[in-house]
């Protein structure tokens, strides 16, 4: 697996499972019926920040997942990164997430900043809470029945930080 900068040429090939996590909406709070080029101003942050994507060298390149990541507020507030993820269902299991999580940790100590802050980790998706603890994250504090979960109902979104 290679991380790498995402370009504009990777969008179609995000686009498939970028789009069958939103309309699980188990995840993101993104909408379910988000369109691919509302998806793609959401996702593709460019610099400042920066969006990646995971590919399968053996696989000709198949994407296995992707991220962004960015300054978490302006002014003030700026010297904290946060970030969004997303691995494909087939490529679940295979350590993308880590990967794309330990890659977003080295860029943000790269360009200075003092910590990284997840502003809406859903609480019930144990995958992810139990990925981010054990990259050095903890659980701030939880805002109650902050999403609707199609199967679980209302639950809550955890604030996670790592000092770095």
């Amino acid at each position: 697996m290679t991380i790498r900068e995402a370009t504009a040429a990777d969008w179609p090939a995000i686009w498939p499972f970028f789009q069958e996590i939103c309309a699980a909406g188990e995840t993101i709070p993104y909408p379910a019926d988000i369109g691919m080029d509302e998806g793609r101003e959401l996702w593709m942050v460019g610099p400042p920040g920066r969006t990646a994507v995971a590919v399968d060298a053996a696989d000709d390149g198949r994407a296995l997942g992707t991220s962004n990541m960015y300054a978490n507020r302006a002014g003030g507030g700026a010297h904290i990164s946060s970030g969004s993820f997303m691995v494909a269902s087939h490529a679940r299991g295979r350590g993308v997430g880590r990967a794309l999580g330990e890659d977003m940790l080295d860029w943000s100590r790269r360009n200075g900043f003092r910590g990284v802050q997840f502003n809406a980790v859903v609480e019930c998706n144990q995958p992810a809470v139990t990925l981010w603890k054990s990259l050095g994250f903890e659980v701030l504090g939880t805002v109650p029945e902050s999403f609707h979960h199609p199967s679980e109902g209302y639950v809550g979104l955890h604030v996670m930080y790592q000092r770095l």
